[in-house]
């Protein structure tokens, strides 16, 4: 008798979200705002400007209030002091 297939039941990866998007990575616990799709990963960049990371897309979760004031205040500071353009 041949063997069945056996479908494997794998979560649906969210939908991409717009560039800009401000995600929570949370492997790394930290906030990247999203610049791309690569492969099946996505990539995030740090929010005060940095080196890009990627991540799988099932690490990541739309960033709250809280992370959201807390990255935009962040990046505020960083252009005052002239780190950011």
């Amino acid at each position: 008798m041949p063997g069945k297939f056996v479908r494997s039941e794998q979560p649906e990866s969210p939908p991409v979200p717009e560039i800009g998007t401000l995600l929570v990575d949370v492997s790394r616990d930290q906030v990247g705002e999203f610049r791309g799709e690569w492969c099946g990963w996505w990539c995030l960049r740090p929010v005060c400007g940095g080196t890009e990371w990627a991540v799988s897309p099932g690490d990541t979760q739309l960033a709250g209030p809280e992370e959201r004031l807390r990255a935009e205040t962040a990046r505020a500071n960083a252009r005052s002091r002239g780190e950011l353009l």
